[in-house]
């Protein structure tokens, strides 16, 4: 697990559809006036250099964000989520990529907060360095899987908690399912999105009946493919279970996922899934 760099992935496929459906519990949470907390699981380093050796080496970002930079004919959810990425960036030139914490430190109203999980010892300190002893802002160097609990319920009463493991051990899938249950008997009312990648087709299938069977009501799954499921290596899809989703949610990814797989869909390949898994 601690050998995982995200810089290698960083602005691919799976990033543009995890930051969407970010950014858009992140604005539906911001429509009331009374504060929220996010928690963020495994924060990473906070932002990425697109030009630096890492994600040059992959050139994931290719597939992902860099087909969306210059279009003109973007849908307004994926509009908004474009324009954040050019805050990072000079106008003519894709060269950074933010990650979570510093899209969600953009969404933060004052009365908000923002705490960040993550474990490798050197990725903890870019992402303090990013913090930049902003109040609203909490850093943690500790799991997020297991330590996060303590910070359930949060004091507002209103939060998400974006869950985003690499999966690089195969536990890690039972593991989420066993971490969603426990975080939502402290915490029921909460909004939790859970990312995946699809790498194996009968890992997620197993993922879906545990939290089918888990008891957790209102549950929604979102999933983006670029290429149909193969017993070859490498990510093929990936997508977001989300848990008391924005009524607003599947409306919207009804409209934004169809054109992403078709945009960012390799060969004609690109598919999409909007399922219910556990209805209110």
């Amino acid at each position: 697990m601690l050998s995982y760099r995200h810089s290698f992935h960083a602005g691919n496929f799976a990033d543009v559809l995890k930051h969407i459906i970010l950014i858009q519990n992140l604005e539906y949470l911001t429509k009331k006036d009374k504060p929220f907390c996010c928690i963020d699981t495994h924060a990473g380093p906070g932002k990425y250099e697109l030009d630096g050796e890492y994600a040059l080496k992959t050139r994931e970002f290719e597939s992902g964000i860099a087909k969306l930079w210059q279009r003109k004919d973007l849908p307004e959810c994926v509009a908004r989520y474009v324009s954040l990425i050019k805050r990072f960036n000079s106008p003519d030139k894709l060269t950074r990529y933010p990650g979570s914490p510093l899209i969600t430190k953009q969404l933060l109203r004052d009365k908000d907060r923002l705490c960040l999980f993550e474990l490798h010892n050197t990725e903890i300190k870019l992402l303090t360095a990013e913090a930049n002893k902003d109040k609203r802002i909490s850093v943690f160097h500790a799991d997020g899987l297991t330590d996060c609990l303590k910070l359930l319920p949060p004091f507002e009463r209103r939060g998400l908690v974006l869950i985003d493991p690499s999966y690089e051990i195969k536990s890690d899938y039972q593991q989420v399912v066993e971490t969603l249950i426990a975080m939502h008997k402290r915490f029921a009312t909460g909004t939790y999105a859970l990312w995946y990648p699809v790498i194996e087709r009968s890992r997620n299938q197993k993922l879906e009946r545990a939290i089918k069977a888990s008891g957790i009501n209102n549950v929604q799954l979102f999933e983006l493919g670029i290429r149909a499921d193969s017993n070859e290596h490498g990510m093929t899809a990936s997508g977001m279970i989300v848990i008391n989703p924005p009524w607003t949610l599947a409306a919207e990814m009804q409209q934004v996922l169809p054109w992403l797989a078709d945009v960012l869909g390799n060969n004609n390949e690109g598919f999409y899934r909007i399922e219910t898994l556990v209805s209110e």
